[in-house]
């Protein structure tokens, strides 16, 4: 997180709408240069479609994380994300285009528009970074802090400072044996002499690494502070205690939490797009493969052996909730489906089956499961209860994959991580991924994953059987 100034919060709130602004009137300006809406935008299908190319712009740029760029990342990330929006909202749109048969647009319309809009992005975004540097450069001469502390916590902060464009690092004011009080109840003369230059020289703020049980003791220290006008910040030193990353943020600005785990998915606008995207994805698998591919299947099934069309069963979901899995039958009704994995040359799988499972078609019926919102399309794959019961035991991060909704592919499974579980470090290799997936997710890394899982299909997988 970047330390914030006034022109960064402002910044942050004009961008998104000059690019709003700039995407209408570049809109507008394409319909009239080319003739591609009748009436220009008095008739209210043309309206209809400015409004989509908001929506579907808004949408890309959320799904990109474009305007949560923070002061201290890179402008070059500035660049690659608004790039990335761009070919997403080309890809939405077109497929927009090609589905609506209003005539209100033309191809003409578009290429002007895709020619402008790119253009005048990117040229905002050289104008922008301009004066984004002017104004950190202008930050930085009337900013200047400094730290107190010699532990890793004080040490990593002061890279993270001197990295920092809009601020200027004026350096220590002494170690982790200048923050606590003397006998006296007073701080130490060479340290009131540090306050005293540092003021002098600008120093607004002073940031104290100090561990969460010495905190009382530094009652001195911001006394001293407060004599000389200058802030004190405390950063709680937590290397002594916390063995693995954390991070922290605040419940009611107020209460301070401590997270072990990187979880982008906890983040509700992280989860609303993902659940977004996993519903308009499942609609057009459902409208556009499974409605006419359905009828032919389920004949097959049901002329290639007895039973039902589908298969059901009970599978651990988000939090360890049972919920039923759906699924094109692919063996011979028996009574070991609910605890025996399908093993390679398995009796139990038809002669349908085997295709199905080849060409992961069995899966099909779970696209009801993720609009039912037991799954998503990408995740930990569910497995059946007894085997949850079973690996928890012995593997101890196991249960950690539960955190998220089951998928129907997911990243240990275009890894190579699918099918039967032969041996223990199968699993855990599984868990593994599954679990690397939890703590890195993306829109991107869906999308990658949904390619690799066609590319795998198409290609044929080893343990698909």
């Amino acid at each position: 997180m970047a330390i914030q100034t006034r022109y960064i919060y402002f910044i942050g709130y004009l961008l998104p709408l000059l690019d709003v602004v700039t995407l209408n009137a570049l809109y507008i300006l394409a319909g009239f240069l080319t003739g591609g809406m009748t009436s220009a935008l008095s008739e209210e299908a043309g309206k209809n479609h400015l409004i989509v190319c908001n929506l579907i712009w808004l949408f890309c740029s959320a799904a990109m994380g474009l305007y949560a760029v923070t002061g201290n990342q890179k402008v070059e990330k500035l660049y690659r994300l608004t790039v990335k929006s761009l070919l997403l909202h080309l890809t939405m749109f077109g497929v927009y285009f090609y589905f609506s048969k209003v005539g209100h647009l033309t191809i003409d319309f578009v290429l002007v528009f895709y020619l402008l809009f790119p253009s005048m992005l990117m040229v905002g975004r050289f104008v922008g970074s301009t004066l984004y540097d002017f104004f950190m450069h202008k930050d930085k001469a009337n900013k200047k802090v400094a730290i107190m502390g010699s532990n890793g916590t004080a040490l990593r902060f002061s890279s993270f400072l001197q990295n920092q464009r809009n601020l200027e690092f004026y350096g220590f004011l002494g170690g982790d044996e200048s923050i606590y009080g003397e006998e006296s109840g007073t701080i130490s003369s060479e340290i009131s002499q540090q306050f005293r230059k540092a003021a002098s020289q600008g120093v607004t703020d002073v940031y104290v690494a100090v561990p969460p049980e010495r905190l009382g003791e530094a009652n001195a220290l911001i006394r001293e502070a407060d004599r000389y006008c200058v802030r004190l910040k405390f950063i709680p030193d937590l290397g002594a205690s916390m063995t693995s990353s954390y991070s922290m943020s605040y419940i009611g600005n107020e209460f301070p939490v401590i997270t072990l785990r990187n979880e982008p998915l906890e983040e509700l606008g992280n989860r609303y797009v993902k659940r977004l995207f996993d519903m308009i994805f499942s609609v057009l698998v459902i409208l556009l493969v499974f409605c006419w591919l359905f009828p032919i299947l389920a004949l097959w099934i049901k002329l290639n052996s007895k039973g039902p069309v589908f298969f059901r069963q009970l599978r651990s979901g988000r939090n360890d909730q049972p919920f039923w899995c759906y699924k094109f039958r692919t063996m011979h009704v028996n009574d070991t489906a609910d605890s025996q994995q399908a093993k390679k040359n398995d009796g139990r799988i038809t002669s349908v089956g085997k295709f199905l499972r080849r060409t992961s078609l069995d899966e099909l019926p779970q696209f009801f499961n993720v609009l039912m919102g037991d799954m998503s399309v990408i995740g930990p794959r569910p497995h059946m209860l007894k085997h949850t019961s079973q690996y928890k035991e012995v593997i101890s991060q196991f249960m950690v994959r539960h955190f998220l909704k089951p998928g129907i592919t997911g990243w240990a499974q275009v890894n190579g991580y699918r099918g039967e579980t032969r041996e223990q470090k199968d699993m855990e290799n599984r868990v593994r991924y599954d679990i690397y997936y939890l703590e890195n997710w993306t829109v991107i890394m869906d999308v990658k994953i949904i390619f690799k899982t066609i590319t795998n299909v198409w290609r044929g997988e080893e343990n698909a059987y």
